[in-house]
């Protein structure tokens, strides 16, 4: 019985073959159409200067018979234009046509060593998963003789019996074009193996974007990633888009209203029959990064603009924040939306942001996306870096699960559980003594006592022998008295009262009364104290106005 992938490896084959001979055919009626038209041209103006000595011959004989006084030497009128040059403009767009029909051969043929290219590494990581398989007294004894070379053949491969993944994104954006406020929309799509290795990436501006809504955006990428998939000749594919309502639309569970938007839905419909296996698949926006990254750099494209920069020529943008023209290399990308400003005002922006104490993150209004320590370093203070560091390690760990190192010259944050399981690979019994090893320092620590760690003595023998407060700890004390701060008993951090009520909700959700530390329990307070002090309340009212 012949094998059904040589058979279908045949039709392709042939296929081929009759492409080939189209192209063929093509290239030769254009050949001939040019040659006809361009002898027609030359006959046609060897027709227009036999028509010019004739009417130059006619008017030299008039005037003689009826000016035989006037010089021979007449300068005549050039003869009137004929028409319009229909033979010119023919040529023209058979000129078009073949550069076109050039630059259509070219991409085939680099989708067809892609399409080669992706074959061969599928064949190479299944021979390789093959050969990991093999036991190891088979191996010793034939590993020598096993191979299993690639042909080399596009239509025998095996893209078809492979599972690809298209990663689809779509965006419509307002965006500053040096004066003006324009809409523009890109499309990314990445094509990655089953093994989400990168196959293909595209990036293509949307037209009409101003027109258009995010959700028909992201339904236009999954046309755009779907034809994209039909060029390799990918038949199992999963598109993956991370917008619900697209998803909806793609999956026929919510039916459009629109009419551009239905003729869209009905265009990825049409493309589905079209594999063997295709279905769509919601993912979250963190594993859309790269499709998302190709969609604005070809948003970029469309709003940078050639000028003349100290390197020579250059690309240029404008910042939306300070309306600067700025050199395109100097722009800030924000991880995981992408969006551009240049940076002085990133700059700007996340040192505020850390002099407030807060994670920077990205200026766009309604955008959430977190501005990373790695891509600060470009613009930051390698001290304002660490400290950028910090505060996002402190946000990411909760109040009540805070540990810091107790060596007053490290003072390293960790997290309970990352400390403990630290301390677990270098000693024994660590949950129960107490002790832990500081991931900084390496030194040891009591994480009850939060000092030294005591190798001879349990926590209570400890504070019994030292039951005074160290130096530093009397300090903080006498400041706390005197500043009337109260510590939080569940984290033991201090609060200082500024201005409001004395109902206190410390940052790690414990609430207590801040005149004498009682529990607040069901938004009420289990002592007698006053709620608030009516000159806190009135400096609080005079701030606001």
């Amino acid at each position: 019985m012949e094998n059904p992938n040589r058979g279908r490896g045949k039709a392709k084959a042939t296929q081929f073959n009759d492409d080939d001979d189209d192209r063929e055919e093509f290239k030769s009626v254009l050949t001939l159409q040019r040659q006809q038209l361009m002898e027609a041209k030359t006959l046609d103006s060897d027709l227009d200067f036999a028509f010019q000595l004739q009417m130059e011959e006619a008017v030299t004989a008039s005037l003689s018979l009826h000016h035989s006084s006037i010089s021979q030497d007449v300068t005549l009128l050039p003869a009137p234009e004929m028409g319009f040059d229909y033979l010119t403009l023919l040529l023209e767009d058979i000129d078009r046509f073949e550069m076109e029909r050039k630059d259509r051969e070219q991409t085939e043929e680099e989708m067809r060593k892609l399409r080669n290219d992706l074959n061969r590494s599928i064949h190479d990581q299944n021979f390789s998963s093959y050969i990991m398989n093999v036991p190891e007294e088979e191996w010793k004894e034939y590993g020598d003789n096993y191979e299993r070379p690639f042909d080399g053949n596009v239509a025998t491969g095996v893209i078809s019996t492979e599972g690809f993944r298209v990663y689809v994104k779509g965006l419509v954006s307002e965006e500053r074009l040096r004066e003006f406020n324009v809409v523009v929309g890109g499309v990314g799509v990445a094509i990655c193996d089953f093994r989400d290795n990168l196959v293909l990436e595209v990036r293509k501006r949307l037209e009409g974007a101003e027109f258009m809504s995010g959700e028909m955006a992201g339904v236009e990428a999954v046309v755009h990633g779907l034809n994209a998939a039909l060029s390799l000749d990918l038949e199992r594919v999963t598109i993956f888009v991370d917008d619900f309502l697209v998803y909806q639309y793609v999956t026929g569970r919510v039916q459009p209203g629109q009419s551009k938007m239905g003729t869209l839905v009905n265009e990825v419909a049409l493309l589905h029959k079209k594999f063997t296996y295709c279905q769509p698949s919601l993912v979250a926006r963190n594993d859309m990064k790269f499709a998302l990254k190709l969609a604005r750099d070809a948003i970029v494209s469309q709003i940078a603009w050639s000028a003349e920069t100290s390197n020579g020529r250059g690309l240029k943008e404008t910042c939306v924040i300070c309306f600067e023209d700025i050199d395109a290399a100097q722009m800030f990308s924000v991880n995981g939306c992408f969006h551009r400003y240049c940076f002085s005002c990133m700059k700007q922006h996340v040192e505020v942001k850390l002099l407030n104490g807060m994670v920077a993150s990205c200026p766009h209004e309604g955008c959430n996306s977190e501005v990373t320590i790695d891509s600060c370093g470009k613009f930051l203070d390698p001290k304002l870096v660490e400290i950028m560091s910090n505060r996002t390690k402190e946000a990411s760990i909760a109040v009540s699960e805070k540990v810091y190192c107790a060596f007053p010259r490290c003072s390293a944050l960790m997290s309970k559980n990352e400390v403990l399981q630290y301390t677990r690979t270098v000693l024994l019994g660590a949950e129960q003594s107490g002790a832990r090893k500081c991931v900084k320092c390496h030194r040891f620590f009591c994480i009850s006592c939060k000092v030294p760690w005591h190798y001879d003595m349990t926590c209570y023998d400890y504070k019994k022998s030292n039951p005074y407060p160290t130096k530093e700890d009397e300090m903080l004390k006498s400041l706390a008295n005197k500043k009337l701060w109260r510590e939080c008993t569940k984290c033991k951090n201090l609060v200082e009262l500024a201005e409001g009520c004395y109902h206190i909700t410390c940052r790690c959700g414990y609430e207590f009364c801040y005149t004498c530390g009682a529990q607040w329990r069901n938004k009420k307070p289990t002592c007698s104290c006053p709620i608030w002090d009516e000159r806190n309340i009135i400096r609080d009212r005079r701030r606001r106005q």
